[in-house]
């Protein structure tokens, strides 16, 4: 198979090795045309996973102001939630959250997660392709960029990738996303730094050597050519599968099997860094988020679209949380979440809200500050459609904090890789 075909038919596959095998995917990866960054020693084993919240979530709902909370009711009538109904935050008397959440809010009171009022970015942009893409690649709204933000980290501390690694001192993935494609956030300088396994059931069927592909297939015949270009597939394969057969035992809080993507994503991250995986930086997603309509049901707000993905994030982080710690790995994660954007201030007549500005970030880990940074956003007496939440915080001041105060990254490497200065925020 000649490689212009190889490669236009796996870009409409959306994966570069979508048998991995029969199912676990892989991004194809070539030797970086541009010099790497100085090399830095992996000075510690910790791990960033990134959890994204797909379609733009509702921030107000998700903390709500009690100190603005006739504002708040009288904006979005439809859908607020009731006062009485509101989890409290240790220590804060002036925001609650979503009922949804009782398992951040436990992790909250436990020192273990907090919340980062208000991210964005100047001059924002609604839609949703768009403002993935800003995010992902920590550009400025108004500039496109061919990298991501973690692609440009993991090239700066991982010089020569791909042709001199696997190595003895990393001889695992740099980065892997979980139940999806490698996402434009690992992409280097020219090839992808991460890959991906597909979805869990793949995950599984590597582990229990349920895979069967054949020479003679469509896959099989584009995986001959990629162990022309590269064996590193293999090796990828071997190590992940070797570090997910070294745990045999996890958490029973997760959720059955199939009743929480986003847990069943986290219950394989877990099992792979408890497993001995020195990869850097995991990324997973659940969604949608996009609650234009029904976001709440009429006879009971609680309940409905939103509350529905809330517990899903927050039971999936919960029974993470308790896995790292039977597995005696917690003190290596720090977790974040993040989305497109927010929404609106005002809710719409279809009991919804529409794309809007800022949104928090929930981060959690045994070495967090757990506190809310920032204040609860301003509400006007009366709102309007057009009314926003303001930013308070760059999204680039999390990743930041996170690359300089967490993974130890040299101040000047981190403003190089985020492309400015951008002010550290108390979270770690």
């Amino acid at each position: 198979m000649k490689r212009r075909e190889f490669i236009r038919n796996a870009a409409v596959a959306g994966v570069i090795i979508p048998e991995f095998l029969n199912g676990f995917s892989l991004k194809a990866m070539a030797q970086t045309s541009l010099m790497p960054a100085a090399g830095h020693e992996l000075a510690n084993d910790r791990v960033l996973v990134l959890i994204q919240l797909n379609g733009g979530n509702d921030g107000l709902n998700t903390v709500v102001p009690i100190d603005q909370y006739g504002a708040y009711q009288a904006a979005r009538a439809n859908i607020a939630i009731p006062q009485n109904k509101l989890l409290p935050i240790n220590g804060n008397g002036s925001a609650g959250l979503h009922p949804a959440l009782s398992d951040i809010q436990q992790l909250f009171n436990e020192g273990k997660a907090g919340i980062i009022q208000a991210v964005s970015y100047p001059k924002p942009n609604f839609s949703h392709f768009r403002a993935t893409d800003i995010w992902m690649t920590g550009s400025d709204s108004d500039k496109i960029l061919n990298t991501g933000w973690a692609g440009r980290y993991l090239n700066d501390i991982f010089p020569g990738f791909p042709n001199k690694y696997p190595n003895e001192t990393m001889p695992d993935p740099l980065a892997i996303q979980v139940g999806s494609v490698v996402a434009s956030a690992f992409q280097g300088p020219a090839f992808t730094m991460g890959v991906a396994i597909s979805n869990p059931t793949n995950f599984y069927n590597l582990v229990e050597d349920k895979t069967d592909v054949t020479n003679d297939s469509r896959w099989g015949q584009q995986l001959a050519y990629l162990e022309e270009v590269s064996q590193k597939t293999d090796q990828y394969a071997s190590v992940i599968k070797k570090a997910a057969l070294a745990v045999t035992r996890q958490s029973d809080k997760y959720p059955s099997p199939g009743k929480n993507q986003l847990a069943d994503q986290l219950k394989i991250v877990a099992r792979l860094i408890a497993g001995g995986l020195r990869t850097k930086v995991y990324l997973v997603s659940t969604g949608s988020f996009d609650t234009h309509a029904r976001q709440a049901e009429a006879d009971d707000t609680t309940t409905g679209t939103h509350a529905q993905l809330l517990r899903r994030v927050s039971e999936g982080i919960g029974a993470f949380m308790d896995d790292l710690k039977g597995l005696n790995v917690a003190d290596r994660v720090l977790g974040m979440t993040f989305s497109e954007f927010g929404r609106r201030i005002k809710s719409n007549a279809s009991g919804g809200t529409d794309h809007g500005v800022a949104a928090p970030v929930v981060y959690f880990g045994n070495a967090v500050k757990a506190a809310i940074v920032g204040t609860n956003p301003a509400l006007p007496a009366n709102a309007t459609v057009n009314d926003n939440i303001a930013m308070q915080h760059d999204f680039r001041s999390v990743y930041a904090t996170v690359l300089q105060q967490w993974l130890n990254l040299p101040e000047t490497d981190v403003q190089r890789v985020l492309m400015g200065a951008y002010p550290l925020l108390p979270m770690v």
